[in-house]
């Protein structure tokens, strides 16, 4: 047995933190100003529509890609009210169409917005979003979609009112894993009752299901490691990868300088203790997904290690890198953008024949908060793997 191997082993054991080390140096420019990658589409904030902001992708049958995303329409604060809009492109993501298209009215007291759509293995398409009625009652929805999403069913109410509260899904959460089941990586934020103060530690939890959405079920909360005299850091935004040996692989932003790990062996009903990793990065979400190509896992965050004193706290830059060995190692680290006052996050990934499109905020601090624009990318693989 390899070294590695008896490594890995320990790592999903929960014996040893998973260890993300960047095998190359980053370039001193950004792939956007290097003309590698491209800003296919920006989506700039307007007087009547004050923020636009995250999204996702799904790749319809005809071969073009739909991009759903949250259309603010009286304010940019996260409870303003909101629709959600979409933008096609019929050239594997080079260019998109001008003008929005609603794609779900506001059925929500405030909003809607955090998209995940889904390919799911019966063909249909699955929509799910958060609707956002009060501080106290945040909770995701599904639709579906069995003509390629020109018509959507009724909303299945995946949290029922009886388990009523804050859970905060990101863009571009939702997976299928390889025996079908569906599973949402969660944040249940406990608010107290009568307060209007939102409580930033939440419980990092799935639901999940195995019929395709008919039905959901409630998965156990993570716990999370305790360090001897540090102040425990709160959970947030939770994403899921599954990996090759069916493990599902749980990771939340914190307050504590990485991205929190925690494995499930059980399809996410249960998870090891949330313990710190080697994704060091700011109070910002953290994407993975795997590259269908290659097999390879795709990491996309804001990259602090070693970051100059100045950007402490920002959400900048934007960083890609992949692992070939299941999240063991990351390599080909790379700045995607790297405005200083630029707020990259909230990235929805999507894979076409020869790249990938990231989805997410690109906000400038100096202009907005930050989460007011939308953009697309594209990186060509040759691009991501140093081969332009």
């Amino acid at each position: 047995m390899s070294s590695r191997t008896v490594i890995w082993k320990f790592v999903m054991a929960g014996l040893l933190p998973i260890s993300f080390l960047g095998a190359a140096e980053q370039s001193a420019d950004s792939l956007v100003k290097q003309g590698k990658a491209t800003r296919a589409l920006q989506l700039p904030p307007a007087k009547d529509n004050p923020r636009n902001s995250e999204g996702d992708f799904i790749t319809l049958k005809d071969g073009r890609i739909l991009f759903v995303y949250t259309h603010f329409t009286d304010g940019a604060a996260d409870h303003s009210s909101a629709y959600l809009a979409g933008r096609y492109s019929s050239d594997g993501g080079k260019t998109w169409t001008a003008e929005d298209e609603t794609i779900m009215p506001n059925d929500a007291q405030q909003n809607i917005m955090s998209v995940s759509l889904l390919r799911l293995h019966d063909g249909s398409i699955a929509l799910f979003y958060l609707r956002k009625n009060s501080i106290h009652d945040l909770r995701p929805v599904m639709r579906i979609s069995r003509d390629e999403g020109a018509t959507w069913s009724e909303a299945t109410e995946i949290i029922p009112a009886s388990e009523v509260g804050y859970y905060v899904m990101n863009n571009d959460r939702v997976i299928q894993l390889q025996d079908g089941r569906l599973v949402l990586p969660l944040a249940l934020h406990q608010n107290l009752p009568g307060s209007n103060r939102f409580n930033p530690n939440a419980r990092f939890l799935c639901y999940y299901s195995d019929d395709l959405g008919k039905s959901w079920h409630r998965g156990q909360a993570a716990e999370v490691e305790t360090q001897p005299g540090k102040k425990q850091p709160y959970m947030q935004e939770p994403g899921i990868v599954q990996l090759k040996d069916g493990t599902v692989m749980g990771f939340c932003r914190t307050n504590g300088g990485s991205q929190y790990v925690a494995t499930s062996k059980d399809g996410g009903k249960t998870f090891s203790t949330l313990k710190p990793s080697q994704i060091i990065s700011p109070v910002s979400p953290a994407s993975i997904e795997r590259i269908p190509s290659t097999g390879d896992l795709l990491l996309v965050w804001n990259n602090h290690k070693d970051i100059r004193p100045e950007l402490r706290g920002k959400r900048t830059p934007l960083t890609i890198a992949i692992s070939k060995d299941e999240g063991q190692t990351w390599e080909l680290v790379q700045n995607v953008e790297d405005n200083p006052n630029g707020w990259y996050c909230y990235t929805a990934i999507e894979f076409t024949k020869d790249g990938v499109l990231l989805g997410h905020c690109a906000g400038d601090r100096t202009k907005n908060n930050g989460l007011a624009e939308s953009q697309i990318t594209l990186i060509p693989l040759s691009a991501i793997y140093g081969k332009d």
